[in-house]
């Protein structure tokens, strides 16, 4: 593990034009450079790099951030293989901080098993290549399916002898601990206590990580061999190194393809996986038929917002393209799905068609999640009974997408495909929103007192979003550790600070609101965590932030593309030190008027929403008079509660 101050020094020494300039050709503009976006096409310049802030920006697809982020997202590696990257060019020596018996202990486990796997990939891969039974058996069946010599080697595609004890025999041979042979699956111990190879027999397709090292391998018994068998293919068992959950089948070698195409191809197998590459489609991946989890979509993530499922049109194929719909829209995925005709699939699919045939179809018979539940659920049924539980489905789906411009097009569209109100989905929908929010637990947290009056007391359903919140994340990026308020009385008695993103937090959070943007939220409750340091910077902290969205999203709030007022300073020289008091003091002093008008703004914008909310429900609640008298009720708390938030900030609203 790569010490703290380490990770600083690599911070610190990196310059940005330096970096940049190995992968973008980069031009003189003012005071920053300009030059073509290395992460999408372009002809005129819109990538700036600025030595000042010491990040980077694209003002096309808005990619950018700070030295570390750049080569994480241009070299797709993770943060501390950034850092080491970074450390080679500056030749800064990485010192490690000193682990634990423990921890060295484990670390050593890890890394011997990744050797492990590493030797045993390379076996297989000389015996497909070398071994007479790999190459008369082995290399057969991948010529039997039409892969190339290319792709065979671009995958590290082996085979493993019919010889249960051969690959013990070999690893032991090598100087191989046993125990990391049944630690990473290769071997499992019979009953006469023997070491018995698990892939006997069966083509070997290695799993590669991210970072390019072998995680697990998958092994397929060949054709000859698969009468009555069930179980055609075995993957490795969980270890301290592979979690399927967490893994995803070609990831390594489709990393940069999806990064450039900004889409990903999701496919259930390791042929289709391979096919696709071998017709010019590298933005591929595949599950290997397992239920998509969080991780893998996280991970995905890190490469692109876009990901089209390509599956086989039978049962199996519609089955494993309805398990992941929900999940993917929850994580902010924008999806498409292609289920091909009868009697096709990706694989086969593939090894008909060129590149360019197969994107066109992808392009032309591609549908949005509503078309293709509608088709599935909806089409030719009859009954009304499963025709609402069709739709509630696709409500449902809905009511989990992050973005709220997002499921209101999604709404409207539906309402328009199936001849249903749209107000009647915007009330299932909601409903469902309020459900799933009243069933998670509420964070336990104390929340000293702000001086302020606590104006909305109902709660929320849906929080406000827009230019107001940027401007408030944007207000914590700048001027997050800047004391606005000091000798505040806390619960206990205690005289408190409170800075600008403690003020905030505290000031949301005791009317139960919070900012729409999860990106948002998060920053907003690390820098309030970090604000016991008295060396908490928030500009710095999150330009130079680990996680690459993070840094991107403070490198472009550092940019004056939504300008927040801000006091020209004058030269230092002849300010008495009473004058510099009283500039500080009016500096902060402004800075906390533009929270408390953002605050209150961000306050009518939720209320605005409600109000139009109240109004939707209460025109579908005519037939129920008290559900009605309810909605009336709320309705007119908001409008007192509107007409206040009006009068602090200046405006008349007549109603």
């Amino acid at each position: 593990m790569i010490d703290r101050q380490t990770v600083e020094r690599i911070k610190d020494a990196a310059n940005i034009v330096d970096v940049v300039s190995e992968f973008v050709t980069l031009k003189k503009s003012g005071a920053n450079y300009k030059g073509l976006c290395p992460f999408h096409n372009e002809k005129t310049p819109s990538f700036m790099v600025s030595p000042a802030r010491g990040t980077c920006h694209c003002f096309g697809c808005g990619k950018g951030g700070n030295a570390v982020s750049f080569i994480m997202e241009h070299e797709q590696m993770t943060y501390p293989e950034a850092l080491r990257w970074l450390a080679r060019k500056y030749h800064i020596e990485i010192k490690e901080r000193e682990l634990t018996a423990e921890e060295q202990q484990e670390q050593s486990e890890r890394e011997s098993m990744f050797i492990v796997n590493d030797w045993a990939a390379k076996y297989f891969e000389q015996t497909l290549h070398d071994h007479p039974d790999g190459k008369a058996i082995g290399m057969q069946y991948f010529r039997s399916r039409g892969f190339r010599d290319d792709i065979i080697r671009k995958f590290q595609l082996g085979f493993d002898l019919s010889d249960r004890q051969a690959l013990a025999s070999a690893a032991v041979g090598k100087g191989y601990n046993p125990d990391y042979l049944l630690k990473v699956g290769l071997c499992y111990k019979n009953d006469h206590g023997q070491l018995i190879d698990r892939f006997a027999g069966r083509v070997m397709f290695p799993w590669i990580g991210v970072s390019g090292k072998v995680v697990a391998f998958g092994g397929r018994k060949l054709d000859s061999a698969t009468k009555g068998v069930q179980q055609k293919y075995v993957n490795s068992p969980d270890s301290d190194i592979y979690h399927k959950d967490r893994e995803l089948y070609g990831i390594y070698q489709a990393k940069k393809a999806i990064a450039k195409e900004d889409c990903v191809y999701m496919v259930e197998g390791y042929t289709d996986v391979l096919s696709l590459h071998q017709c010019g489609i590298e933005n591929v991946v595949a599950n290997s038929g397992t239920a998509l989890s969080l991780h893998q979509i996280h991970t995905l993530h890190r490469f692109t917002s876009n990901i089209v499922l390509l599956y086989d049109g039978d049962a199996a194929g519609i089955h494993a393209a309805m398990r992941g719909t929900d999940m993917l829209l929850a994580e902010g995925m924008n999806l498409k799905v292609l289920l091909f005709p009868d009697n096709d699939d990706p694989d086969s699919f593939a090894r008909k068609h060129t590149a360019a045939e197969f994107r066109d179809y992808i392009a032309a018979h591609q549908t949005d999640f509503i078309e293709f539940k509608t088709r599935l659920l909806l089409d030719g049924e009859a009954d009304p009974q499963k025709r609402a539980e069709g739709i509630g489905s696709i409500v449902s789906s809905i009511s989990v997408i992050p973005n709220q411009i997002l499921r209101d097009t999604y709404l409207k569209e539906c309402s328009q495909r199936l001849g249903i109100n749209e107000t009647t989905l915007i009330n299932q929908m909601n409903r469902l929103i309020r459900d799933r929010q009243e069933q998670r637990p509420a964070p336990q947290t104390q929340q000293p007192p702000v001086a302020r009056e606590s104006t909305i007391v109902t709660k929320p359903s849906m929080q406000a979003s827009g230019k107001v919140e940027w401007m408030l994340a944007q207000m914590l990026v700048r001027h997050g550790e800047h004391v606005v308020l000091r000798g505040v009385e806390a619960d206990d008695g205690q005289l408190v600070d409170v800075n600008i993103a403690q003020y905030i937090y505290y000031n949301l959070g005791a009317d139960g609101l919070q900012l729409s943007n999860a990106l948002f939220n998060r920053m907003l409750d690390e820098a309030v965590s970090h604000s016991a340091d008295p060396q908490f910077n928030a500009m710095h902290y999150f330009l130079h932030h680990q996680d690459i969205e993070v840094a991107r999203v403070a490198a472009e709030m550092s940019e004056d593309r939504y300008h927040l007022t801000e006091q020209s300073q004058p030269a230092m020289q002849d300010i008495t030190p009473e004058e510099v008091k009283r500039k500080e003091e009016s500096r902060t002093e402004a800075l906390l008027q533009q929270t408390t008008h953002l605050l209150l703004d961000f306050r009518m914008d939720y209320v605005e929403q409600r109000l139009r909310d109240l109004k939707q429900q209460i025109a579908a609640a005519a037939a129920d008079r008290q559900r009605m008298m309810e909605l009336m009720q709320e309705f007119k708390q908001m409008q007192e509660i509107r007409n206040s938030l009006a009068k602090q900030l200046g405006s008349n609203i007549i109603i």
